[in-house]
């Protein structure tokens, strides 16, 4: 896939919506007094991971989603990219903002079905976006986990 200086600018685009979004929401719904005390399971992460982890994870979803828009915007791949990334803005206030784990399980689980419905579809056309989506689905898998975990012990 050849990219032209002038496409460049809407890869930036992509990135910065992503990233952005995910730093706004990361900085309006950061755990607090509320999370602090909720037992968590022996697998639950060190705070410091998730800065980092999901980091790399919007860079990888930026530019996958970039990809299939060059590639088709009203293709199925771009709608399910567009579906994840609603569903992945929810998640925290969900979780965080509005303390219920029970529903932000639901949309993890629903994430997750949409990454991997991302990933199956877009494989024909573009398996470097499909690829790009494979450790953010293997982190949202294990979230899912974490998120269940929780809910069940608080």
């Amino acid at each position: 896939m050849n990219v032209r200086a002038g496409e460049l600018g809407s890869l930036f685009l992509f990135l910065a919506l992503v990233l952005g979004g995910g730093l706004v929401i990361g900085f309006v719904t950061a755990p607090g007094a509320w999370y602090a005390p909720l037992s968590k399971p022996p697998f639950n992460p060190p705070s410091w991971v998730f800065a980092p982890v999901w980091t790399a994870l919007y860079i990888m979803i930026a530019i996958a989603g970039w990809r299939v828009w060059r590639g088709g915007r009203s293709r199925a791949p771009m709608k399910l990219w567009w579906v994840q990334l609603v569903l992945n803005f929810a998640w925290s206030p969900i979780f965080f903002s509005a303390h219920c784990t029970d529903i932000a399980l639901g949309v993890i689980v629903l994430l997750l079905i949409t990454i991997i419905g991302f990933i199956v579809i877009s494989w024909q056309r573009d398996k470097i976006a499909s690829l790009l989506f494979a450790p953010y689905a293997a982190w949202v898998a294990f979230a899912s986990v974490l998120n269940g975990a929780i809910w069940l012990l608080n």
